[in-house]
């Protein structure tokens, strides 16, 4: 793996739904980090439900979460609900912290 995208993936794990005391991306809110040639970073990510009332501020943070990587120059985040987001997704440690087990 690409070791900008492990950086960018650690920066995520700084992210937080202020509702939820998990990182996002050991939420699985995350799917697919990448970034290409041009040192584009392209983020698809979920929400844990359509409705939810941070989603803008989720995606800026994300946005600015791989933007603090030095050779990231531009981030593209986009949104997705298919597949949507279910508990299942979550990391072990995301379902121990909260009591999904």
């Amino acid at each position: 793996m690409d070791n900008r995208i492990d950086l960018i993936i650690e920066h995520l794990k700084d992210v937080y739904d202020p509702e939820i005391p998990v990182n996002i991306y050991d939420l699985g809110l995350v799917y697919n980090v990448d970034i290409d040639d041009t040192n584009k970073a392209n983020i698809i990510m979920t929400l844990t439900s359509p409705g939810c009332p941070v989603a803008d501020m989720l995606v800026e943070d994300v946005r600015q979460a791989a933007l603090a990587i030095d050779t990231v120059k531009e981030v593209d985040v986009e949104l997705t609900f298919d597949p949507p987001w279910d508990k299942s997704m979550m990391s072990e440690e995301a379902r121990l912290e909260l009591g999904f087990f």
